[in-house]
């Protein structure tokens, strides 16, 4: 393995964590302090829809480990427009907010397209032609999540060697598995958690992701993020990544509380029937939004 390997999950902050994975007596001004000693990487969902100052991003900097990395997604109404003009202002406006007060920890940008946009030679040529290489001195690293049709295609893959960008791998069954061999970095998202398994997915399957990401390894720094699906298990699916991988971080147990194991977790309580109530018929439950 010649490369770097980072592990994490979307964001910081979400309640059941608190039942799953932070102790108590972690307050949420704390939560990315105490995430940052466990993972490895996050990425920072909360920028695809909102903005955010110069001093947030340096404060995220701040108190987190030298080698921690942040990954952002870019705001969603980057990835709409249609012209040239509008693509550069729309872009420029995200990647002018101050992300580079991250420095050295920022990671990969993830530019997400919705399902409907399909693949185009002309109109990701020009995306990704007004996207810039590097700003305030850092190189940028350009990432597309495509979640339409036709892009597992020579012609998709030679348009992102030639801008230097890559395209995310989504470990999900509603969107294409599209993996870029030629790429100088990897992205890969894992979105079918469930909640019957306390880490999230099986050993079998953590094993199998380890595996793919020292293959990627060989080549390529390597980022995996465990989104969506059975998010309250996310955590501990992604430390039982990096443990699979032997790279999980040391802490100093002195500055925050001791991580869960994954025998700590609490299981989802069972649901309680209702007294002598009349069966009713199973309500359909909406499928979780997928990030």
């Amino acid at each position: 393995m010649a490369n770097a390997i980072r592990v994490g999950v979307g964001g910081w902050s979400f309640d059941p964590w608190e039942e799953t994975f932070y102790p108590p007596g972690v307050s949420k001004a704390k939560q990315l302090q105490y995430m940052s000693r466990r993972l490895t990487a996050v990425e920072v969902n909360a920028t695809y829809y909102s903005s955010f100052k110069p001093e947030t991003f340096a404060k995220w900097r701040d108190e987190t480990p030298d080698n921690f990395v942040f990954s952002l997604k870019a705001h969603r109404f980057s990835t709409v427009r249609k012209t040239r003009e509008d693509m550069q202002k729309s872009t420029g406006m995200f990647l002018d907010q101050g992300i580079t007060q991250l420095k050295h920890k920022l990671g990969p940008i993830n530019w997400q397209f919705p399902e409907t946009r399909m693949f185009d030679p002309e109109y990701f040529s020009m995306f990704l032609s007004v996207l810039p290489k590097e700003k305030g001195g850092l190189k940028l690293r350009h990432a597309l999540e495509v979640r339409g049709q036709g892009f597992d295609t020579p012609a998709f893959y030679d348009l992102l060697t030639k801008h230097g960008a890559t395209v995310v791998y989504a470990e999900d069954d509603d969107f294409p598995k599209l993996h870029h061999t030629g790429g100088d970095f990897a992205v890969a998202r894992l979105m079918q958690s469930k909640e019957g398994e306390v880490s999230g997915y099986s050993k079998k399957e953590i094993g199998w992701f380890a595996g793919l990401a020292k293959d990627w390894a060989g080549k390529k720094d390597v980022f995996v993020f465990f989104i969506s699906g059975a998010k309250e298990r996310n955590p501990a699916a992604a430390m039982a990544l990096q443990d699979a991988l032997g790279i999980a971080p040391k802490f100093d147990a002195d500055t925050v509380a001791p991580a869960k194991k994954a025998s700590q977790v609490k299981p989802a309580a069972p649901k309680k029937a209702a007294a002598k109530a009349a069966p009713k018929a199973p309500a359909k439950k909406a499928p979780a939004k997928k990030k």
